[in-house]
């Protein structure tokens, strides 16, 4: 008689150390927030994967990174973690949303717009923990890298739950003790990006301004926007952003670049979760309530 095929036991714990390994991407983070020895962590997770038979992370130079097999496996844990969430939730006689949400958007819209507005959302909702990963790199949802993500440019994957909620304008800024002498000039030095950079605004202005000099080039907006208010130059930013640095007043400096629409991202099973749902209607909540100083129609005075 053949043996029968027995599925594999798995112990909760192994799952629970595997999904955070996997939303944290590494083991100095999936430590801090287990309150658990990275070896420990490792263990547990080499130990899923023996049981399974096959691998659920793979290393990078950037941190682990989910495999296909991976991503459904965390898929299954999320559920089992929501599931245990409303459980301890009915026995408290509490029915808000509790437990982490991973948010990814740009460093812009991070440190220039969202962090000083998320106060609200914690009054609100009390048991979440947010994340906020602020990088140039674009975390990808559907291998579950974020719970949400807010991006510029309307999303090209269809499978993915989206909402626009606003639109960014740009516009030319200068410090306001130099403006007049810094238009006077026929060809004003520009603040500008480092050469490497790949955006769009990038790619406008090399096109716009091929011959100025750029006296002062990052790939941070923040530090464009410091530079100019300390009178390096005329600097193109984010109207949202410039609203944040006294000192910067637009002027008029020829035609703008096209706005950006502002799109909040979520996959289509994550954002039925209360916890995520309730992060996602905040947002798209904040950016409605704030879409004139997004788009610039709030403007800096002269």
């Amino acid at each position: 008689m053949p043996a029968e095929k027995r599925t594999p036991q798995l112990d909760w714990d192994d799952l629970r150390h595997f999904a955070v390994l996997a939303r944290h991407g590494s083991l100095a983070a999936a430590s801090r927030a287990l309150g658990a020895a990275r070896s420990t962590i490792a263990r547990r997770v080499e130990g899923l994967e023996r049981r399974l038979g096959r691998p659920l992370l793979v290393r990078t130079p950037d941190g682990f990174r989910l495999t296909d097999d991976g991503s459904t496996v965390l898929a299954q844990a999320t559920a089992m973690e929501e599931a245990a969430l409303v459980v301890q939730r009915r026995l408290a006689g509490d029915d808000g949303p509790k437990g982490p949400v991973r948010l990814t958007t740009s460093r812009s819209l991070a440190h220039g717009f969202l962090v000083d507005r998320l106060g609200p959302l914690h009054d609100r909702h009390p048991g979440l923990d947010v994340e906020l990963i602020a990088e140039t790199r674009v975390l990808s949802l559907s291998r579950s890298e974020a719970d949400i993500a807010i991006r510029l440019g309307r999303p090209a994957d269809s499978d993915l739950l989206a909402r626009r909620a606003a639109t960014v304008g740009y516009a030319f800024f200068a410090p306001a003790r130099k403006r007049d002498a810094l238009l006077s000039r026929e060809q004003p030095p520009l603040v500008g990006y480092g050469a490497d950079n790949q955006t769009a605004e990038a790619a406008w202005m090399a096109s716009r301004f091929p011959s100025h000099r750029i006296i002062f080039r990052s790939n941070s907006l923040q530090a464009q926007a410091a530079a100019a208010r300390a009178g390096y130059g005329i600097v193109l930013l984010p109207c949202f952003l410039a609203a944040s640095y006294p000192g910067l007043v637009r002027i008029p400096f020829g035609p703008l670049p096209p706005e950006r629409e502002v799109w909040i991202l979520m996959r289509r099973d994550s954002a039925r979760v209360p916890r995520v749902k309730a992060v996602g209607d905040h947002l798209f909540e904040l950016f409605r309530d704030e879409r004139a100083l997004l788009s610039g129609s709030q403007a800096q005075g002269e």
